[in-house]
């Protein structure tokens, strides 16, 4: 089972009430522009660590197949036999490396990162190799 952070979680809920803070102080001196980029970060900060903590398990394994986290908060099981691939993509961006771990399961494509995972892609994608050949 691979998961969240809770403390990546709460840091983000604490993001989300450094920007409201910041629409309230901004408000309060009458600028208008702060207050449209304070709220909507507010709201997306807020919502995406609202889902960390609803939903904190992103992937889980069992004998039958996978279980992943599908939408905001919906989970889908995956047999075993309808997982197609999977595989680490890797990348290297302004001198930063980030690895994805991509589940191909035919009609849909889940897609992961270290930070949802609490784990290096990597690790995650030989242990889902092993258990399901």
């Amino acid at each position: 089972m691979w998961r969240v952070h809770r403390e990546l979680a709460v840091s983000k809920i604490l993001g989300a009430l450094g920007c409201a803070g910041l629409a309230v102080f901004w408000y309060a001196n009458g600028d208008v522009r702060g207050v449209m980029l304070a709220v909507p970060a507010a709201l997306l900060v807020g919502a995406m660590g609202l889902r960390d903590l609803l939903v904190p398990v992103r992937l889980s394994v069992s004998e039958d197949g996978i279980t992943v986290v599908h939408g905001f908060a919906g989970r889908r099981h995956v047999p075993w036999a309808d997982v197609r691939d999977v595989k680490v993509e890797v990348r290297r961006r302004y001198g930063l490396r980030s690895e994805m771990l991509e589940i191909d399961t035919g009609d849909h494509l889940h897609i992961f990162s270290a930070h949802e995972l609490g784990a290096s892609p990597t690790e995650v994608a030989a242990v889902l190799r092993r258990r399901g050949t």
